[in-house]
């Protein structure tokens, strides 16, 4: 065992932050990046879609060399590497004037996103045995840094300031790599008995078809989504982000909570049942009638997804023989390779039976990896159940036979009612003396919608004009805060009615 390893609960908060920090910027990327070469650079249809094949495609080819330099070198290094050329890849479309930076951003950006990603859940894989849930705490820090991420460019796209986005993106990924690059180095070497990628390819191909196909359909019902929300009911980029937020949400706060779930029902059911759910949203989402249904169903898709990504994803580092970096390449790919076909088929099953006919389609297609779920875990031979011992894990990353094992780290200690209470007190203090002062400059949204200067839905729409950029950053601020209020007092009620 890596000396990392034995310090997980100590080291992983560095790893989960940098997930959260560079989650967001991608996700923002991928929302923008059509709209910012069509509007900003004059791209055609066809010029755009290049654009964003070319950082799709070099990042699909290039997650098994991450994997193979992930299980060679350190990892946190490795995601460090990632995220300043990601970053770097965001510096360069905010300064792009042509086409051609573009497209050298775009590369630099698949590269970047290969390196990161797949080092990054591989080091995250390696606190396994200390914590059979990270992948679900992975999965909710990168949910917050979506929607947060998500609040910021939104705002700061009210005057479609598409540079300012995007170079605070970059910002957000360097200081990612700064926090990698703070973790301790691993000593004591890589073992030698580790599979290669053949190997590990050959023992995941039964999970890979799964996950290729189901996120093929989800890939591409998210695109048409998108596209139907703008078309269909005319939304603005602002109210399109507003009915996928709740969603987000969700991806921050069920993670862990569904992890109980998977203990009791095993894994096979978890992503049968998740499959399911997500066929019933499809043929829902045929049939919405409104925005508001759709974001509804949004959520209960997020949900599912909540359940679904970290088992695979703990499949995919359990089977993977000690070559986590190996095996989360592969995985990744799979779900890229889904990335790349999904909006071609949705294309497909678009113009050939209109948006209700490509969601019963997907459903179909969903409804059938559902059926290969139980199969596929038994052939790649990994427990129904996670191990009720974290330290029963034994093959996620083989240890030097010299090395010694230091002792387990002990466990983390959950804040009491009153330190929550004491946290959120002075977090609501530094709020209210940060909007008096925005009040005093003239920039309070508060202020703003209380005035009559805004409407309520032009300001929760985004539809602020020219307003200054300190106002978009206090209504940022006032959507943190209560989110984090709604948090901090939840957990406080539990506490009462469980007597704590």
């Amino acid at each position: 065992m890596y000396p990392a390893q034995a310090a997980g609960h100590r080291r992983s908060p560095r790893v989960l932050a940098a997930a959260g920090l560079a989650r967001g910027p991608a996700e923002v990327l991928d929302f923008l990046l059509p709209l910012w070469a069509g509007a900003a650079m004059g791209a055609t249809a066809g010029q755009v879609g290049a654009l964003a094949a070319t950082e799709a495609l070099l990042s699909l080819l290039g997650r098994p060399a991450a994997g193979v330099l992930s299980d060679r070198f350190d990892r946190a290094r490795v995601a460090a590497v990632g995220a300043i050329l990601f970053g770097l890849s965001l510096f360069g479309y905010a300064l792009a004037n042509n086409l051609g930076v573009a497209f050298g951003a775009a590369v630099c950006g698949g590269i970047g996103g290969a390196l990161f990603w797949v080092a990054l859940r591989a080091r995250v894989g390696e606190h396994l045995r200390d914590d059979a849930a990270i992948f679900s705490r992975l999965l909710s820090a990168e949910g917050t840094g979506i929607w947060i991420g998500f609040l910021i460019a939104l705002t700061l796209l009210d005057n479609n300031r598409y540079q300012l986005v995007f170079a605070t993106a970059g910002v957000a990924c360097l200081l990612a790599a700064v926090l990698l690059l703070s973790t301790p180095t691993q000593t004591g070497g890589r073992s030698r008995a580790q599979a290669d990628l053949r190997q590990v390819t050959r023992r995941l191909r039964p999970l890979l078809v799964v996950v290729a196909v189901t996120s093929t359909v989800e890939f591409g019902v998210s695109l048409l989504l998108l596209l139907h929300l703008q078309r269909g009911f005319g939304l603005t980029v602002g109210q399109i982000a507003l009915v996928f937020l709740p969603g987000f949400v969700i991806l921050t706060a069920l993670p862990l909570r569904l992890y109980a779930v998977v203990r009791r029902i095993g894994r096979a059911a978890t992503l049968t049942s998740s499959l399911v759910a997500s066929a019933i949203v499809a043929v829902g989402l045929a049939f919405a009638a409104n925005p508001v249904v759709i974001g509804a169903l949004w959520a209960v898709s997020a949900a599912c997804l909540a359940a679904a990504i970290p088992v695979e994803q703990t499949v995919a580092a359990e089977a993977s023989d000690g070559s986590l970096g190996r095996g989360m390449g592969i995985y990744q790919s799979a779900t890229l390779l889904g990335a790349v076909l999904g909006p071609l088929s949705a294309g497909a099953l678009y113009q050939s039976g209109g948006w209700r006919g490509a969601c019963v389609g997907a459903a179909v297609v969903l409804v059938a990896g559902a059926a290969l779920v139980p199969a596929a875990l038994r052939r790649v031979g990994v427990p129904d159940r996670p191990p009720l011992q974290p330290s029963g894990v034994s093959l996620l990353v083989a240890a030097p036979a010299a090395e010694t094992v230091p002792p387990a780290p002990p466990p983390q200690r959950r804040r009491s009612p009153a330190e929550l209470r004491r946290r959120w007190t002075v977090r609501a203090a530094v709020f209210i003396a940060g909007q008096v002062a925005f009040a005093a400059l003239g920039h309070s949204w508060l202020a703003a919608v209380a005035s009559g200067r805004y409407t309520l839905l032009e300001a929760l729409n985004g539809d602020l004009g020219e307003a200054p950029w300190q106002l978009g950053a206090s209504r940022i601020w006032l959507i943190i805060f209560l989110v984090d209020s709604i948090w901090t007092w939840t957990r406080l009620l539990r506490y009462r009615r469980s007597g704590a």
